[in-house]
């Protein structure tokens, strides 16, 4: 079966952010100031050959722990559906 997973990747709240701390600065030069708080991470897409739901979620988290987060300095989220 294929599944897809999709990923998201956000640093972690206790590090600075500086793209977003830029955005959120900016939204005030383009009249949005109730806008604050900004973080930008990345979003992932990938699809998985495997036997079942569960074996995709393991094979997607190996995937975010081993390449696709720094777990130092980064969490992640991921559903998997059947795609």
């Amino acid at each position: 079966m294929k599944f897809k997973a999709e990923i998201d990747v956000m640093p972690l709240d206790a590090l600075l952010d500086p793209q977003g701390k830029a955005v959120s600065n900016s939204m005030q030069n383009i009249g949005l100031p109730e806008i604050s708080g900004v973080r930008i991470g990345r979003h992932i897409r990938l699809f998985i050959d495997a036997t079942s739901k569960a074996e995709a979620e393991q094979k997607t988290e190996e995937a975010c722990k081993k390449l696709l987060s720094n777990q130092i300095m980064e969490s992640y989220t991921y559903s998997v559906t059947e795609g």
